[in-house]
């Protein structure tokens, strides 16, 4: 009975241990090393013990409660500041939603009334400001720039919340507390108009900070000056703002636009920035003369920036412009009458700008790399604005035409001052020889035809062995270098390494990615020991979402060294693929024409038929540009050299085209030869035989057993046929497919060699391939059930049934193993 009562008076004693009380400064000392350490180790802990004296009546387990219950404390923490942020995006979203709800019925009870979008203009005007037109405004009175502000301000006003113009939804943009916001574009109205409005965590006047500096986020942005700037009585201010933009091809004249931009605060204590040109109608000063860029209009456009409950903004942008279409050939008109473009361009960019910089700021993106996001941001812009400037050539940035050698479809610019281009902070003195140079760029741009924009750029970027030159790669690297490396003559092909792509820093929606790509296994012949073996690019990548309408796809590169200093020079290359409206889609023979042919008397007639019906009748453009130092000496050398290689990159992105491009969209384009050479005659003939032997059931109704009439067959057979390496000691690897498995794939024949059986099969196709291979190898051949693969894209791929056999040769020994996925479709 004594023992039996001890041993209670034990168990109270070893649970009352479990509770301890610290005082504040055991506390403050835990905190201390929370701070550097929220899970130490138990060794840690002991040594916590030992070093500090208020903590050695304390057991090393209670030390241990103390932080597992700190973490949770911290978790919840965390968790209860996540969830009151989400309440507070929820009710702001909401009050948008019920907002746009009431415009959208208001919109809707005028257009019963007027159905064109002009008069809906025109009397939502009257209703917000009918102030009498002033086509003599002194140009030097502050009160007449002020009534033209004023007027900017109501008709933007009308635009952004009101029904001055019929907006339709964008396909794609949903509302919601982590979306990018709600976007539209305009219908039926003059020029072309896009809106967009959101949720930041940033407050007003730091939001109009951000949109205010336009080069930071507007890509297409050459240069912005404030020539002007006037207080106003009510505590604002009006600007006159010269803006230039770069043109997106080389077949087209650059836009600048002459502005009145109007800053302000209205009553609720909104912020409004509003803007629109100054012309012959709206009055006021003539903006500075441009004899190489056209004059655009900016009718009324800007941004409401209002303060939301708890912090943070709800932003409004409008952007209207009329982009003088007329001026442009017909077959590039839709890049300028397409308000998708320009929402993309202009409208959701600057919204993700600011999304971007409130992440930041809130410390909700960390980047790798020890870089901060400012620095990785100006990559970004330098890397852009350096292939806008080689696309555009500007004469005042030092460009100069050089003569043609006979054919138009490649143009060669040269830049003997090149320090305008790399910038004036950049030190470029290794990249330009102390005897004398500059910069050479050879561009061109072609039509393409049904190549989603998307994909070809996906395709370039994951494929570059496809269309690169390893010797021209290894001339643009020896710039970098002190000592310069012999000018190449370009070859097709030719890839000796792999590349490797390091992943560096992306925007928050993933619509744009910056990365290190490293090409490995250079270094030719033993003269060319003064390169690294490895080389480098820092590489861009945009607009490979292909769900996102209106996206310009592109990929820019320029070499840089292993250093990757803040300051290091850059010269940029690359691609740039923009789709045109389906509207603008006529018939066209073929999948790439050649743009600059195009345009001489493009303008005929369109097929009724062809336009509008099928979704993968699209068009787009694409915009070559690659850039090269020289020494003078060299410099026609160079350019011969520069000429040839794009000439040869443009023949491989046709062919890479014509491979990509879905096998659905329209056999009027003819079926792709197959391979002649004698190995596939051979292989085509074994597949064959292998198949028949080990079924009893023929391939291919052949009614010649010739091997070209085989190969013929098989090349075109309605089902996707690979063949893949049988190897027990690698993953097997595809070595050979019809034109159906290169559509599967989504690939060509030379890339199809990169890609391994594993990598296409999900995990349930592996799992039943692991358990019938046994039974292949020893039968032959095996059925497999229906299921969905992978395309070397990303595109889920489902099939009926798959069918595998071995392929033996003469000596009825393995030679590869064969598949055929019958009645497979993308998902």
């Amino acid at each position: 009975m004594a023992l039996s009562l001890q041993q209670q008076k034990d168990s109270k004693a070893m649970d009352s241990s479990k509770y301890v009380r610290y005082t504040p400064e055991q506390v403050e000392a835990l905190e201390r090393v929370y701070t550097e350490c929220p899970k130490p180790s138990s060794l840690r802990r002991q040594q916590l013990i030992r070093e500090c004296p208020i903590l050695c009546n304390i057991e090393p387990k209670q030390i241990k409660v103390w932080f597992q219950n700190r973490r949770c404390r911290e978790k919840q923490r965390k968790e209860a500041s996540r969830l009151q942020t989400v309440n507070r995006k929820l009710s702001a979203m909401n009050k948008l939603l019920m907002e746009e709800n009431d415009r959208l019925q208001k919109q809707a009870s005028v257009a019963t009334t007027d159905t064109s979008c002009e008069s809906v203009v025109t009397s939502g005007q009257h209703q917000q400001n009918p102030t009498p037109q002033h086509p003599q405004r002194d140009a030097n009175n502050p009160a007449g720039l002020l009534a033209i502000a004023e007027e900017t301000l109501a008709e933007f006003l009308n635009k952004a919340t009101g029904t001055a113009v019929d907006w339709v939804q964008m396909i794609g943009m949903k509302p919601g507390p982590d979306s990018i916001g709600i976007v539209a574009v305009s219908h039926n109205c003059s020029g072309v108009a896009a809106r967009a409005c959101g949720l930041v965590s940033l407050e007003p006047t730091k939001v109009a900070e951000i949109l205010k500096d336009r080069p930071c986020w507007y890509r297409d942005c050459r240069c912005l000056e404030v020539l002007t700037v006037l207080p106003t009585g009510n505590g604002g201010t009006i600007e006159l703002v010269y803006m230039q933009t770069y043109a997106p091809t080389t077949l087209a004249a650059a836009r600048d636009f002459w502005t009145l931009r109007y800053t302000t605060c209205l009553e609720d204590g909104s912020l409004v920035i509003c803007e629109r040109s100054l012309t012959a109608s709206t009055g006021g000063p003539p903006g500075p003369p441009a004899p190489n860029f056209n004059r655009a209009e900016m009718l009324p456009s800007g941004y409401l920036i209002r303060p939301c409950e708890g912090g943070g903004s709800i932003i409004h942008i409008v952007d209207h412009v009329d982009l003088d279409v007329w001026s442009v050939p017909e077959v590039l008109r839709p890049l300028y009458e397409s308000s998708k473009i320009l929402a993309q361009k202009m409208t959701i960019s600057a919204l993700r700008h600011v999304r971007q910089i409130a992440q930041e700021t809130s410390g909700e993106i960390v980047y790798g790399g020890g870089r901060q996001p400012a620095v990785l941001r100006t990559f970004s812009q330098r890397l852009s604005r350096g292939f806008n400037d080689a696309v555009n050539g500007f004469v005042d940035d030092g460009w100069s035409l050089m003569n043609s050698d006979g054919m138009e479809d490649v143009t060669i610019a040269i830049n003997s001052s090149p320090s305008k281009l790399v910038g004036g902070h950049v030190n470029s003195s290794t990249m330009l020889s102390t005897l004398g140079g500059g910069v050479l760029c050879a561009k061109a741009s072609m039509l393409l035809q049904n190549v989603p924009p998307a994909l070809l750029v996906r395709f370039l970027r994951e494929h570059r062995s496809e269309w690169a030159d390893s010797g021209v790669d290894a001339y643009s690297a020896a710039s970098l270098k002190a000592s310069p490396y012999a000018v190449p003559g370009a070859r097709v092909g030719g890839f000796p390494g792999s590349q490797v792509i390091l992943p560096l820093a992306h925007t928050v929606e993933h619509e744009e990615f910056l990365e290190v790509i490293r090409l490995e296994g250079h270094g030719f012949t033993q003269d060319d020991a003064v390169l690294s073996r490895d080389m480098y690019l820092l590489q861009l990548c945009s607009g490979v979402d292909e769900n996102a309408a209106g996206s310009c796809a592109q990929l820019v590169f320029a070499p840089i060294d292993e250093s990757f200093a803040d300051d290091a020079p850059l010269l940029p290359s690359g691609f740039r693929v923009i789709p045109l409206d389906a509207k603008s889609d006529g018939p066209a023979a073929t999948r790439t024409l050649d743009l600059a042919s195009s345009l001489e008397g493009s303008g005929g007639a369109r097929s009724a038929g062809e336009t509008g019906s099928n979704s993968y009748n699209l068009r787009s453009v694409l915009t070559i540009a690659f850039q090269f130092t020289f020494e003078n000496h060299l410099r026609d050398s160079v350019a011969a050299m520069a000429r040839q290689y794009v000439r040869s990159v443009v023949g491989s992105v046709q062919r890479v085209a014509m491979a990509i491009a879905p096998s659905r969209l329209g056999s009027h384009l003819g079926p792709k030869p197959p391979p002649c050479s004698p190995e596939a005659v051979t292989l085509a003939r074994w597949i064959c035989r292998s198949y028949r032997f080990h079924t009893g059931v023929e391939l291919l109704r052949a009614d010649s057993q010739a091997g070209d009439s085989l190969l013929k067959l098989l090349w075109h057979h309605s089902d996707a046929i690979l063949c893949c390496s049988l190897k027990s000691n690698a993953s097997p690897v595809f070595t050979f497919a019809n034109q159906a498995g290169l559509d599967m794939l989504e690939t060509t024949l030379i890339a199809l060699q990169d890609i391994m059986l594993d990598k296409i099969l999900d995990e349930g196709g592996r799992k039943v391939l692991c358990a019938e291979f046994s039974k292949i190898m020893q039968q032959g051949y095996s059925s497999l059930p229906a299921g969905v693969c992978v395309s070397s894209m990303g595109r889920p791929v489902s099939y009926e049934q798959a069918i595998a056999w071995k392929v033996l040769n003469e000596e009825d020994n393995n030679h590869c193993l064969a598949f055929m996925f019958v009645n497979w479709s993308f998902l």
